[in-house]
């Protein structure tokens, strides 16, 4: 009977202990180059298609039934990159985006952030610093990480934050990377779009038509949609502005010089026709 009892409460420290081991928050073992690793060969053999195991470790020189390969499968779907049902994978979105060189650093900064272990500690210190290690650790500890996976998830959060560039501004901050934003197409050619593309389809064998001035270029662009509101005081003002800037940007046409005196006559006397800017001549 006592023998009973002490397995069963043998088996019950032993539960209560795998409990307190196991993480109950999300984050991966790998970093979120492994991830990209897996994404790019993805990209690089069947595009947006998708593949299985099997395919996918001989693309990456690995042993599918080795525990890396398969570390690296669960964090790349942590990440946000890889997606798929039991052994098939393929890009999801942010894939795509990852393996793209003109999306990957808006891509892997997402990525990142698609960590929940990750995302909490980047809200829980937005605008301020993180701790040292021995306190990050114990933060992640109250944040759902496993005691004895704390020092390996730490590792693995720091490279990864390296890897998505919120260590940019040194490794005591998480700050959000900036994306600089590519010129839209009005912004590239503004005067090509006012054309409509620039082709002289109107005429003139194909050639393009003279740009606009930049001027009116802004006043045209100003001008509200069809059926919104528009203020008749705004309308006035806007076809004022419009005036002034024909003004500066156009000339008046040169005066015309008057016929000399006898003009008239002469012509009538040599027989030549008479001068058509000449006003009341004899020949009117």
């Amino acid at each position: 009977m006592e023998g009973d009892q002490a397995a069963s409460a043998n088996a019950a420290r032993k539960e209560e202990t795998q409990a307190r081991q196991r993480s109950t928050i999300g984050f991966p073992y790998a970093d979120l180059n492994t991830a990209v690793d897996l994404a790019n060969a993805i990209h690089d053999h069947v595009g947006s298609g998708d593949c299985d195991d099997d395919q996918l470790a001989a693309w990456t020189n690995q042993s599918v039934k080795s525990s890396g390969f398969r570390t690296q499968i669960y964090a790349a779907r942590m990440f946000g990159v890889l997606e798929g049902e039991g052994s098939r994978h393929r890009l999801s979105e942010l894939g795509r985006s990852i393996v793209d060189p003109n999306r990957a650093r808006e891509a892997r900064a997402k990525s990142f952030q698609m960590v929940p272990l990750y995302k909490a500690i980047f809200d829980g210190h937005r605008g301020g610093v993180i701790p040292p290690t021995a306190a990050l650790e114990r933060e992640m500890v109250g944040l759902g990480v496993a005691e004895k996976q704390k020092e390996r998830a730490r590792q693995v959060f720091e490279r990864a934050a390296e890897q998505a560039g919120y260590f940019e501004h040194g490794r005591n901050r998480l700050v959000m990377p900036g994306i600089a934003q590519g010129p839209s197409r009005e912004d590239e050619n503004p005067q090509e779009e006012l054309h409509g593309g620039g082709n002289g389809s109107g005429g003139g064998g194909g050639g393009k038509e003279p740009p606009i001035d930049p001027i009116i270029a802004g006043l045209l662009a100003r001008l509200p949609k069809s059926g919104d509101v528009w203020p008749i005081a705004e309308r006035k003002l806007w076809l004022q502005l419009l005036e002034g800037s024909f003004q500066l940007i156009y000339k008046d046409a040169p005066a015309k010089l008057s016929p000399p005196p006898g003009d008239a006559d002469y012509r009538k006397e040599h027989g030549m026709p008479p001068n058509p800017e000449a006003k009341g001549s004899i020949f009117d």
